[in-house]
């Protein structure tokens, strides 16, 4: 289904996307009405996983099934 067609109701969750961080970034764009949110940085949490500092001021990692979450 094209996404020119989708519902109001039918907007994707963080965790439906694909864990990549270009994925991310273009979720967090699109829920944040078309402004640009990249990467800012990346860091590690004390039990070794990958967070992501992103540009709208939150960070996101990946949880035990490989899906993003607000960290």
């Amino acid at each position: 289904m094209s996404h020119a067609f989708m519902r109001e109701g039918d907007e994707q969750s963080l965790e439906e996307i694909s864990p990549t961080v270009q994925a991310l970034s273009l979720f967090l764009t699109r829920e944040n009405n078309g402004v640009r949110i990249v990467e800012r940085n990346t860091l590690k949490d004390p039990q070794g996983n990958e967070v992501h500092v992103m540009s709208n001021g939150l960070s996101y990692k990946k949880n035990l099934k490989g899906r993003w979450e607000v960290a």
